[in-house]
C-alpha cells in the first residue's frame, strides 16, 4: 500500500550534492518538500530546478526546506546542476538526493509504471513527477504526481505550504492553506490565495461562527465563508 496522507514520512539516510544527510534530521522543525525528477539532463526537469532555484528564497520565508531526489548518482547530479544554472541564471543550492538503485523512489513509490519510454538503459523505470509537503513532526500533508511528460505548478506547490502570517492573523507566525485549517477551525475554498475569504469548518456552530468569526456569511447551510480578519 503506498503512502497517505497523515502518515509520518520514512526516514532514511542518503548521500546528495551537499552531503550526507538522515531525512527526519535533516528536516528538523521546519516544513519540507520532497520532490522527485526522471533523470538528470532531461529538458523539463532542467527547467523545474531552475524555478525551484529562483523560489527557493519564497520557501524559505515560511521555513520550508527543499530536497530534490533523482535517479542518477551525485556526479550527474554535480555536472547537471552547472548546466540547470547556466540555462536559468540561477544558483541551486539545495540538495538534490542520489538514488540511482532506486531504494528511495521505491518506499515513496515513485517509480513511473505508465511510460515506457521512462526507463534507463537497463530498463529500469525513471521516476515520475512526485512531490510529498512534509510537516515538521514528519507527517505528509500534502502530495501530488504528475507525468513525466508534464512540468509542475510550483505557485501551486507555494500556495500550499506555510508562509508569513496576513496582517488579519496577527498572533499567527506562519499560515498557508495547510496550516490556518489547523489552527483557525476553516478550511480554504478552490483557487484560494492569501486575503480570500475562507470557509467556516462545519463543525463550527452558526451560534459559535458569530463570535468566532464576526463577519461569517451563510451561502447555504453546508457553506458558510469569512474574511480572513478575526476582530
Amino acid at each position: 500500500m503506498g503512502l497517505r496522507l497523515g502518515d509520518i514520512a520514512p526516514d532514511f539516510e542518503a548521500e546528495t550534492t551537499k552531503g550526507s544527510i538522515k531525512f527526519h534530521e535533516w528536516i528538523g522543525d521546519s516544513w519540507a518538500i520532497l520532490f522527485s525528477h526522471p533523470g538528470d539532463f532531461t529538458p523539463v526537469c532542467t527547467t523545474e530546478l531552475a524555478e525551484v532555484a529562483r523560489r527557493a528564497p519564497d520557501f524559505a520565508k515560511r521555513n520550508v526546506k527543499l530536497i530534490g531526489i533523482s535517479a542518477n548518482g551525485l556526479a550527474d547530479h554535480n555536472k547537471w546542476i552547472q548546466d540547470i544554472n547556466e540555462y536559468g541564471s540561477t544558483d541551486v543550492q539545495y540538495p538534490i538526493i542520489a538514488d540511482a538503485d532506486r531504494k528511495i523512489s521505491t518506499v515513496y513509490d515513485m517509480l513511473d509504471e505508465q511510460d515506457a519510454t521512462n526507463r534507463d538503459a537497463k530498463g529500469l523505470p525513471f521516476t515520475i513527477r512526485t512531490v510529498f509537503i512534509i510537516d515538521p513532526k514528519k507527517v505528509i500533508r500534502l502530495t501530488l504526481s504528475y507525468p513525466a511528460s508534464t512540468g509542475r505548478n510550483f505557485d501551486e506547490i507555494l500556495r500550499c505550504v506555510p508562509q508569513p502570517a496576513p496582517p488579519c492573523f496577527p498572533s499567527a507566525d506562519a499560515d498557508a492553506a495547510l496550516q490556518i485549517g489547523d489552527k483557525y477551525r476553516v478550511t480554504t475554498p478552490v483557487n484560494w490565495k492569501k486575503g480570500d475569504d475562507v470557509i467556516v469548518h462545519p463543525t463550527v456552530s452558526n451560534e459559535e461562527a458569530k463570535t468566532l468569526f464576526p463577519e461569517f456569511k451563510i451561502h447555504k447551510p453546508y457553506l458558510r465563508t469569512t474574511p480572513l480578519k478575526i476582530e
